[in-house]
């Protein structure tokens, strides 16, 4: 990593964002109360009462260079068509009711169902709060890119259902991120999915993909409802209940459909958030106010840098840092693989300050091929870090080999690495170039016999199942048998292949360095 001088065209970036963030008011940000009430970091030196932004001076901090605006999303409200003689709402969840577009779901087979989620909810409070102040980060950009699009804003309250909008919810069908993407989905919606980033868990990719899905299936069948449902159960599975109701003679409407449970409650569910969203008051629910502002704002980076690091630079908790920036598998930001952090808006003035102030590397870690002779345990030692903690790290589970040629994070030179664990929901294994299959246990097996059987982790076995108590004989258990990718088998949120050809992908990060495990 390679320390450069700052020069008149990364000057000239920041002075574009400058000008950028000195045009936009200050109330376009979203200086949420609930969520943001963290002090702004300024430098010591800067006078009281003055800009909070001010252009950057070259400074010795070399290591800052390479890291620029490019583009600067979000940073007002953005006017919705014909809102000249309209005032734009202070509160967003004024805004998503104004945009409800789908019509009410009103059938005899799925009212009992929308009754039973409507007191569900309601009769949660603290759950329901709980789930509403996860989604403060995330709505406004959900509702910008609806509108834009001409989409309903009912579907801004879909990750209330998928994944009540936890950016790291990961399900048995190995769905992820907030619009719970299985994997070949996500891949057939350009959502990358590699050893340094998931961006199924990506807030602006995923949400990207899901419209671009959703908007898709509204084109197949030409009914919202029956779009939904294809969304949860997969868009062959549904055309499959079309043509036997079809075939039968029978109506082809979502109440007429022979669906799974789950599919069956999924349209139900939104209506039901819908209904509490619209009226709060009717079933006792109090929302509190979100702001109709941006919450985040996107910065373009040239340079790796630590997610401690740029949690540092901008001021605020590493865990909150994450929450923006889900889709990172490792406590690295690789730009050759995801190239832009997001920020709160209030953050990013203090990111870039505190940036061209530091004179410290923006990150203490580097990619490594691991080698034939190489031990974990001897190439921790030589990096001043525990054998565990390199196991963490680079998702390794204890009865995981690693072959010669995986890629591991290993600290750079003597940098210190920080003690403490990132608050990452868990730390990927090796991605999967297996296939899955089903294992049904057997009177006598244990997790350790049947993760040693198939050359997994227990941990994995945990994660996979969602196994919090003991096994019982008959259960059945899903497993990722490393060896010769195959297809997915048809599942929730679509089948290999279907609707949207991927992109390709991007070529693999360049390693920066190959130290030996005796340095």
């Amino acid at each position: 990593m390679q320390r450069t001088d700052r020069g008149p065209r990364e000057i000239g970036a920041w002075l574009a964002f400058a000008v950028a963030l000195a045009a936009a008011a200050p109330s376009a940000f979203a200086v949420d109360p609930v969520l943001h009430n963290l002090p702004v970091l300024l430098p010591e030196e800067a006078t009281p009462g003055a800009p909070l932004l001010v252009m950057p001076q070259p400074a010795p901090a070399r290591d800052a260079a390479g890291v620029e605006v490019r583009e600067i999303k979000e940073l007002g409200a953005r006017s919705r068509a014909d809102q000249d003689t309209v005032a734009e709402p202070e509160d967003l969840w004024q805004r998503i009711r104004e945009g409800f577009a789908m019509p009410d779901l009103d059938n005899p087979r799925l009212n009992p169902l929308v009754a039973r989620h409507q007191a569900r909810y309601a009769g949660n409070p603290a759950q329901l709060k709980t789930v509403v102040e996860r989604s403060r980060r995330y709505l406004f950009h959900i509702v910008e890119e609806l509108e834009r699009r001409g989409m309903p804003t009912e579907l801004a309250l879909l990750p209330m259902v998928e994944s009540a909008f936890n950016p790291m919810a990961y399900s048995r069908a190995h769905a992820s991120g907030l619009w719970q993407f299985i994997p070949s989905t996500g891949r057939n919606y350009n959502l990358e999915q590699n050893w340094w980033f998931d961006a199924r868990r990506d807030i602006v990719a995923s949400t990207n993909a899901a419209l671009d899905y959703l908007s898709d299936l509204h084109e197949m069948y030409g009914d919202w409802h029956l779009a939904l449902a294809a969304y949860n159960y997969g868009e062959n599975g549904l055309a499959r209940a079309i043509e036997r109701n079809r075939a039968r003679g029978k109506p082809t409407d979502l109440g007429s459909l022979p669906l799974p449970k789950e599919t069956q409650n999924y349209v139900p569910q939104l209506q039901a958030l819908k209904n509490i969203v619209a009226a709060p008051e009717r079933f006792g629910v109090a929302l509190d106010p979100i702001p109709n502002a941006p919450y985040f704002v996107t910065v373009a980076l040239t340079r790796d840098i630590d997610l401690q690091v740029a949690a540092q630079l901008a001021g605020m908790p590493v865990d909150e840092l994450i929450s923006l920036n889900p889709g990172h598998n490792r406590p690295v930001v690789s730009t050759s693989v995801a190239p832009s952090l997001v920020l709160p808006a209030d953050r990013a003035e203090a990111f870039l300050r505190s940036l061209a102030q530091s004179s410290e590397p923006l990150s203490s870690w580097q990619t490594y091929a691991f080698q034939n002779g190489d031990r974990l345990d001897k190439l921790a030692l030589s990096h001043g870090i525990s054998e565990t903690r390199l196991r963490q790290i680079n998702g390794i589970g204890p009865r995981h080999r690693v072959a010669p040629g995986e890629t591991l994070l290993l600290p750079i030179g003597t940098a210190r690495v920080p003690s403490a664990d990132l608050p990452l929901f868990r730390l990927p294994s090796y991605a999967s170039t297996g296939r899955t299959i089903t294992y049904r246990v057997k009177r006598g097996d244990t997790l350790s016999t049947i993760a040693r059987h198939h050359h997994v982790s227990v941990d994995d076995l945990r994660r996979w199942n969602d196994i919090h108590g003991v096994l019982r004989a008959g259960q059945r258990l899903t497993i990722e048998v490393r060896g010769t990718a195959t297809a997915d088998k048809p599942t929730r949120h679509g089948t290999p292949g279907a609707v949207k050809p991927a992109k390709t992908p991007p070529a693999a990060p360049t390693q920066v360095a190959r130290p030996s495990s005796s340095s």
